[in-house]
């Protein structure tokens, strides 16, 4: 039988994952400190992509959670198998900025990569598991990211099914990023989905609404 979950926007790289099980929240910020709503949550699980304000504020989920916090490898929480994959918050080997963990999982039946402050394309291991993953969110503001030309890149290598972009200017944020204007400029209209700022997704559906997500908060 088809389940179902729920994916939630709180701004910036902030995701929060829902099903009859687990509650996964990845990068929440405090919103003061970037100008934006702060997240609402009581995820049992959070997972941390890197030590950055915008991206840590774990303290701010409100019950008892369990933390990822930049950890690569294999982890099990309460039923849910979370893989660390090793990336760059720069275009040096994180001699820069330092280090970022993409995570992966699958909820639902639906494979899930966020990839925090990617700053460049990860190596050739990272890319054979990322490969045609379900939905992948990626960072498009270019500014302290990958840059826009990389990003296609790393996308076209890893053919996935939906991609979500995060980490764009928006109103209010006091982070100079870029807008998604440039990220958007080479997608045709008709892979472009406006989905509001929380989707249910049945798994069976995911190849329906292949294309680009944007999601509004």
């Amino acid at each position: 039988m088809a389940s179902n979950m729920r994916i939630k926007w709180h701004g910036h790289s902030c995701f929060e994952f829902i099903d009859s099980e687990n509650s996964v929240i990845i990068d929440p910020h405090d919103g003061k400190s970037i100008g934006i709503k702060p997240p609402i949550s009581s995820a049992n699980i959070v997972l941390i992509s890197h030590d950055r304000f915008d991206h840590n504020a774990q303290r701010i989920i409100k019950n008892e959670h369990a933390v990822l916090f930049g950890e690569t490898g294999i982890h099990e929480i309460n039923g849910l198998e979370v893989e660390g994959l090793p990336s760059y918050l720069d275009e040096c080997n994180g001699s820069g900025r330092g280090p970022n963990t993409i995570y992966k999982f699958k909820m639902d039946g639906i494979t899930i990569c966020h990839c925090g402050d990617l700053g460049d394309i990860p190596s050739d291991e990272v890319l054979d598991a990322l490969k045609n993953v379900d939905i992948i969110f990626v960072p498009a503001g270019e500014v302290f990211t990958i840059p826009i030309p990389k990003l296609e890149r790393f996308l076209s290598e890893i053919d996935p099914k939906i991609i979500v972009p995060m980490h764009y200017r928006v109103g209010g944020l006091t982070i100079p990023l870029r807008t998604l204007d440039d990220f958007l400029k080479n997608v045709s209209d008709d892979m472009i989905l406006y989905v509001g700022n929380e989707v249910e997704l049945i798994s069976d559906d995911v190849c329906e609404f292949m294309g680009l997500w944007v999601f509004d908060r």
